[in-house]
């Protein structure tokens, strides 16, 4: 594959520009259908992706239309590249899976755009595909080296036990994964995830949970909550995932997590099951930063889906220099700031702005979409750079928040 995109691709794609604009999703929709045509690459997928209003489909036509308009900048998508490799690495995507995506992208460009799909076009959407394929493998690769040179890493599924089962809160439960074949695990970092390959109703689909433990040697640990109109991973684990279960899991991956030695102050915010990867990043603060002022600002219902609140607080005593705020959105009766809960409400760009160092601290986020696209677009609007402004979503990190 080339080196570098030829002038005429270049010119060809950033004319289709105004097309992928109009017809974007419908584009990336036919794509994923045409993909799902065969079996063997439909069970690579997380089909609760496809859900949620076509998450993924809207997520994958911004991806291709942001491709397009910085076609001559392509540092200005390394950010994307390395979110899009690390998904890879959990659904264990090889190189022989690039074709069929080339085939299907192509096919539908060609069925949706009809007669302005001319031969030129659609060669130079090929070129174009494969040169990013390429700088995609290439950093696959890397990470894959990367894991499995570590100590305890490994590359594709691997058996994992369900060794304990805690429960957190009224909807959220705790597994503690230990290797089936009694080795050690690869050191996640604060705020990854990884991916499981369960069987539902006979059909096998994928989920990402995100680690909400520290890094250590010998497991990790899943907090889930119960999702009663997901798509069964949650109901799964919550109703048969018991204590020897084994379950097949990729190695750790994901581009949010806290960095080693942290340059200032941290202040992660969660809303709801969002808190699971904070709770993996206070646990290595506790353990190895002593001296970090960290914030740990979480969002609930109320005390019934409140969850890990006992733990969190013991960790941060422990540190001595993390401060620990709950907002309770919708409280009980029988929840009482104070006792159950700091504030009532909502956490807010303004709440932070006078009791974090707005200007001096890196903001870590994971909670519902309406959740992160309030915060993560207010703390911009209140001057904090972007480049300190780190969030994750479960599910697509659609255009809605990406704007």
């Amino acid at each position: 594959m080339p080196r570098t995109l030829s002038p005429k691709t270049i010119e060809l794609v950033k004319l289709s520009v105004p097309a992928l604009a109009a017809h974007g999703s419908e584009i990336t929709k036919r794509m994923y259908a045409k993909l799902f045509e065969d079996d063997h690459i439909k069970s690579l997928f997380n089909h609760a992706n496809q859900g949620e209003g076509g998450s993924q489909v809207h997520a994958l036509a911004a991806a291709i239309l942001g491709y397009a308009r910085n076609i001559e900048n392509l540092s200005a998508l390394t950010p994307v590249v390395e979110r899009i490799a690390h998904k890879h690495i959990g659904y264990h995507i090889l190189p022989e899976h690039y074709p069929y995506v080339a085939t299907a992208l192509l096919a539908a460009i060609s069925d949706v755009l009809g007669d302005a799909a001319t031969p030129d076009l659609l060669e130079a959407w090929g070129e174009a595909y494969w040169f990013l394929a390429d700088i995609l493998k290439g950093r696959e690769a890397a990470l894959r080296d990367t894991i499995e040179n570590q100590s305890g890493g490994w590359n594709g599924w691997r058996e994992f036990t369900v060794a304990e089962k805690t429960s957190e809160s009224d909807v959220v439960t705790s597994f503690i994964l230990r290797p089936r074949d009694g080795g050690k695990v690869v050191r996640h970092r604060p705020g990854q995830y990884l991916t499981f390959k369960l069987t539902l109703d006979g059909h096998q689909v994928k989920r990402n949970y995100s680690i909400s433990c520290g890094p250590n040697d010998d497991y990790y640990r899943i907090s889930v909550k119960r999702e009663p109109n997901g798509e069964g991973g949650s109901k799964y684990l919550h109703d048969c995932a018991d204590i020897g279960t084994v379950l097949e899991v990729t190695p750790p991956a994901g581009d949010f997590f806290l960095p080693d030695e942290p340059p200032r102050s941290v202040v992660m915010l969660s809303g709801g099951v969002g808190l699971t990867p904070m709770v993996s990043m206070l646990e290595a603060i506790a353990s190895d930063y002593p001296e970090l002022n960290a914030y740990f600002v979480h969002g609930a219902l109320n005390s019934s889906s409140h969850a890990m609140d006992t733990h969190v607080r013991a960790l941060a005593s422990r540190h001595g220099r993390v401060s620990v705020s709950t907002f309770y959105s919708d409280p009980l009766k029988s929840d009482a700031t104070g006792l159950s809960h700091d504030h009532d409400g909502f956490i807010t760009v303004e709440w932070l702005q006078q009791n974090t160092p707005l200007m001096g601290s890196d903001y870590y986020l994971c909670g519902p979409k309406p959740f992160l696209k309030s915060l993560v677009q207010g703390l911009a609007r209140a001057g904090v750079p972007s480049s300190r402004i780190h969030y994750e979503f479960f599910g697509p990190a659609d255009e809605l928040i990406a704007a």
